[in-house]
Protein backbone atom coordinates (compact mmCIF):
# COMPACT_ATOMS: atom_id res chain seq x y z
CA UNK A 1 0.00 0.00 0.00
CA UNK A 2 1.59 3.45 -1.47
CA UNK A 3 2.45 5.70 1.64
CA UNK A 4 0.38 9.03 1.56
CA UNK A 5 2.78 12.02 0.97
CA UNK A 6 4.11 14.04 4.05
CA UNK A 7 2.20 17.16 4.30
CA UNK A 8 4.48 19.91 3.56
CA UNK A 9 5.29 21.82 6.77
CA UNK A 10 3.63 25.72 6.23
CA UNK A 11 5.84 28.51 6.83
CA UNK A 12 5.14 30.03 9.99
CA UNK A 13 4.98 33.95 10.04
CA UNK A 14 5.19 36.46 12.89
CA UNK A 15 3.79 40.13 12.03
CA UNK A 16 5.16 43.50 13.63
CA UNK A 17 3.43 46.61 13.02
CA UNK A 18 2.07 49.17 15.05
CA UNK A 19 -0.60 50.30 12.02
CA UNK A 20 -3.14 48.24 12.37
CA UNK A 21 -5.27 48.70 9.05
CA UNK A 22 -1.74 47.77 7.41
CA UNK A 23 -0.58 44.75 9.70
CA UNK A 24 -4.22 43.26 9.36
CA UNK A 25 -3.88 43.91 5.45
CA UNK A 26 -0.81 41.51 5.82
CA UNK A 27 -2.30 39.00 7.84
CA UNK A 28 -5.80 39.10 5.63
CA UNK A 29 -3.15 38.42 2.45
CA UNK A 30 -1.25 35.60 4.18
CA UNK A 31 -4.15 33.81 5.08
CA UNK A 32 -4.89 33.23 1.55
CA UNK A 33 -1.38 31.26 1.29
CA UNK A 34 -1.95 27.62 1.80
CA UNK A 35 1.55 27.78 2.27
CA UNK A 36 1.75 30.30 5.16
CA UNK A 37 0.23 30.44 8.58
CA UNK A 38 0.04 33.65 9.94
CA UNK A 39 1.07 32.62 14.35
CA UNK A 40 0.52 36.23 16.16
CA UNK A 41 0.96 39.83 15.70
CA UNK A 42 2.61 42.31 18.02
CA UNK A 43 2.32 46.28 18.32
CA UNK A 44 5.52 46.89 19.61
CA UNK A 45 8.91 46.20 20.16
CA UNK A 46 8.90 44.27 23.25
CA UNK A 47 6.20 42.25 22.45
CA UNK A 48 7.43 41.13 19.28
CA UNK A 49 10.59 39.93 21.39
CA UNK A 50 8.06 38.37 23.51
CA UNK A 51 5.82 36.68 21.43
CA UNK A 52 9.53 35.36 19.05
CA UNK A 53 10.41 33.40 22.12
CA UNK A 54 7.36 32.02 22.66
CA UNK A 55 6.22 31.71 19.13
CA UNK A 56 9.43 30.50 17.33
CA UNK A 57 7.98 31.90 14.18
CA UNK A 58 9.96 30.55 10.76
CA UNK A 59 10.30 34.51 9.98
CA UNK A 60 9.23 37.83 11.60
CA UNK A 61 7.83 40.73 8.90
CA UNK A 62 9.87 43.84 11.35
CA UNK A 63 8.32 47.31 10.93
CA UNK A 64 11.44 49.27 12.01
CA UNK A 65 9.18 51.85 13.52
CA UNK A 66 7.81 50.90 16.39
CA UNK A 67 6.73 52.49 20.02
CA UNK A 68 8.52 51.11 22.82
CA UNK A 69 11.50 49.75 21.20
CA UNK A 70 11.84 50.04 17.67
CA UNK A 71 12.26 47.47 15.13
CA UNK A 72 16.30 47.55 14.87
CA UNK A 73 17.07 46.93 18.57
CA UNK A 74 14.40 44.22 18.79
CA UNK A 75 15.64 42.89 15.86
CA UNK A 76 19.67 42.82 17.77
CA UNK A 77 17.46 41.06 21.14
CA UNK A 78 15.84 38.63 19.02
CA UNK A 79 18.92 37.64 16.88
CA UNK A 80 20.94 36.39 20.27
CA UNK A 81 18.09 34.58 21.61
CA UNK A 82 16.01 33.28 18.54
CA UNK A 83 18.78 32.66 16.18
CA UNK A 84 16.41 30.32 14.39
CA UNK A 85 13.84 32.83 13.68
CA UNK A 86 14.35 34.44 10.49
CA UNK A 87 13.81 38.04 10.29
CA UNK A 88 12.83 40.50 7.33
CA UNK A 89 12.28 43.78 7.76
CA UNK A 90 9.08 45.25 5.79
CA UNK A 91 9.34 49.05 6.17
CA UNK A 92 8.76 52.33 4.05
CA UNK A 93 12.57 53.38 4.70
CA UNK A 94 14.49 52.54 1.97
CA UNK A 95 17.40 54.43 2.07
CA UNK A 96 20.88 52.84 2.12
CA UNK A 97 20.97 53.51 5.89
CA UNK A 98 18.28 52.01 7.24
CA UNK A 99 19.25 48.62 5.58
CA UNK A 100 22.42 48.10 6.52
CA UNK A 101 21.73 49.08 9.89
CA UNK A 102 19.09 46.22 9.72
CA UNK A 103 21.51 43.84 8.31
CA UNK A 104 24.19 45.00 10.58
CA UNK A 105 21.90 44.47 13.55
CA UNK A 106 20.91 40.49 12.47
CA UNK A 107 17.98 40.77 9.69
CA UNK A 108 18.27 37.81 7.09
CA UNK A 109 16.18 40.88 4.77
CA UNK A 110 14.38 43.90 4.27
CA UNK A 111 11.68 44.37 2.09
CA UNK A 112 9.93 47.34 1.40
CA UNK A 113 6.62 48.67 2.24
CA UNK A 114 5.85 49.79 -1.34
CA UNK A 115 6.23 46.04 -2.66
CA UNK A 116 3.52 44.58 -4.67
CA UNK A 117 1.37 42.18 -2.61
CA UNK A 118 2.19 39.43 -5.02
CA UNK A 119 6.03 40.13 -5.00
CA UNK A 120 5.75 39.96 -0.97
CA UNK A 121 3.98 36.28 -1.41
CA UNK A 122 6.47 35.70 -3.75
CA UNK A 123 9.42 36.55 -1.60
CA UNK A 124 8.01 34.74 1.50
CA UNK A 125 8.17 31.43 -0.67
CA UNK A 126 11.13 31.90 -2.62
CA UNK A 127 13.01 32.15 1.07
CA UNK A 128 11.86 29.13 2.56
CA UNK A 129 12.76 27.16 -0.35
CA UNK A 130 16.00 29.43 -1.40
CA UNK A 131 17.54 31.64 1.06
CA UNK A 132 17.11 34.78 -1.44
CA UNK A 133 16.14 37.40 1.36
CA UNK A 134 16.38 40.82 -0.19
CA UNK A 135 14.73 42.07 -3.58
CA UNK A 136 17.56 43.43 -6.11
CA UNK A 137 16.35 47.05 -5.78
CA UNK A 138 16.75 46.94 -1.92
CA UNK A 139 20.19 44.75 -2.20
CA UNK A 140 21.83 47.74 -4.18
CA UNK A 141 20.87 50.22 -1.27
CA UNK A 142 22.60 48.26 0.97
CA UNK A 143 25.94 47.97 -1.75
CA UNK A 144 25.58 51.51 -1.72
CA UNK A 145 25.82 52.08 1.40
CA UNK A 146 28.33 49.58 1.53
CA UNK A 147 30.70 51.43 -1.04
CA UNK A 148 32.50 53.70 1.65
CA UNK A 149 33.91 50.73 3.62
CA UNK A 150 37.30 49.78 3.13
CA UNK A 151 38.20 46.58 2.21
CA UNK A 152 39.85 44.37 4.95
CA UNK A 153 38.50 46.55 7.48
CA UNK A 154 37.74 43.21 8.91
CA UNK A 155 40.08 40.39 9.82
CA UNK A 156 41.02 38.54 6.66
CA UNK A 157 38.80 35.06 6.36
CA UNK A 158 39.81 31.72 4.86
CA UNK A 159 40.53 31.89 1.24
CA UNK A 160 37.79 31.07 -0.98
CA UNK A 161 38.22 29.12 -4.36
CA UNK A 162 37.69 30.99 -7.67
CA UNK A 163 34.31 29.43 -8.21
CA UNK A 164 33.44 30.37 -4.65
CA UNK A 165 33.97 33.86 -5.40
CA UNK A 166 31.97 33.54 -8.49
CA UNK A 167 29.52 32.56 -6.50
CA UNK A 168 29.36 35.25 -3.90
CA UNK A 169 29.56 37.54 -6.35
CA UNK A 170 26.44 36.03 -7.95
CA UNK A 171 24.65 36.53 -4.67
CA UNK A 172 25.91 40.64 -4.60
CA UNK A 173 23.59 40.36 -7.37
CA UNK A 174 21.01 38.91 -6.08
CA UNK A 175 20.63 35.83 -7.87
CA UNK A 176 18.75 33.03 -7.00
CA UNK A 177 20.23 29.23 -6.35
CA UNK A 178 19.11 28.41 -9.57
CA UNK A 179 20.12 31.54 -11.45
CA UNK A 180 23.43 31.01 -10.38
CA UNK A 181 23.49 27.09 -11.12
CA UNK A 182 22.35 28.42 -15.02
CA UNK A 183 25.29 30.64 -14.78
CA UNK A 184 27.95 28.46 -13.68
CA UNK A 185 26.29 25.31 -15.50
CA UNK A 186 26.25 23.66 -12.41
CA UNK A 187 23.27 21.72 -10.67
CA UNK A 188 21.68 23.58 -7.72
CA UNK A 189 22.72 21.13 -5.54
CA UNK A 190 26.26 22.01 -6.19
CA UNK A 191 25.43 25.54 -5.65
CA UNK A 192 24.20 24.79 -2.14
CA UNK A 193 27.64 22.84 -1.39
CA UNK A 194 29.15 26.26 -2.74
CA UNK A 195 27.10 28.37 -0.72
CA UNK A 196 27.95 25.81 2.68
CA UNK A 197 31.53 26.07 2.39
CA UNK A 198 31.32 29.72 1.60
CA UNK A 199 29.19 30.36 5.07
CA UNK A 200 31.78 28.17 6.93
CA UNK A 201 34.81 30.22 5.74
CA UNK A 202 33.11 33.66 6.14
CA UNK A 203 31.71 32.52 9.66
CA UNK A 204 28.41 33.48 8.88
CA UNK A 205 24.93 31.97 8.35
CA UNK A 206 23.20 33.07 5.69
CA UNK A 207 23.45 34.59 2.28
CA UNK A 208 23.13 38.47 3.30
CA UNK A 209 26.17 38.23 6.28
CA UNK A 210 28.04 36.15 3.32
CA UNK A 211 27.43 39.06 0.90
CA UNK A 212 28.15 42.01 3.78
CA UNK A 213 31.31 39.79 5.04
CA UNK A 214 32.54 39.59 1.13
CA UNK A 215 32.54 43.38 1.14
CA UNK A 216 33.90 44.33 4.08
CA UNK A 217 36.86 41.66 3.21
CA UNK A 218 37.40 42.90 -0.49
CA UNK A 219 36.32 39.54 -2.07
CA UNK A 220 34.28 40.73 -4.26
CA UNK A 221 33.72 44.94 -5.08
CA UNK A 222 30.27 46.76 -3.86
CA UNK A 223 30.69 48.85 -6.96
CA UNK A 224 30.59 46.13 -9.58
CA UNK A 225 27.64 44.70 -7.61
CA UNK A 226 25.97 48.05 -7.81
CA UNK A 227 26.80 48.87 -11.87
CA UNK A 228 25.43 45.05 -12.16
CA UNK A 229 21.89 46.60 -11.67
CA UNK A 230 22.05 49.48 -14.09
Amino acid sequence: MAQKPTPKKKISVLIADDQTLFREGIKDLLETEKEIAVVGEAVDGVEVIRQAKKLKPDVILMDIKLPQLDGISATRQIRKECPDTNILILSAYEDETHVLEAISAGANGYLSKMLPATELIRALKTFASDGVMIPQSVMGKLLEGLRSKAPGSESAPASLTATEVKVLSALGTGLSNKEIAASLECSVKTVKNHLNSIFQKLGVSNRTEAVVRGIESGLISAEEAVQSRS
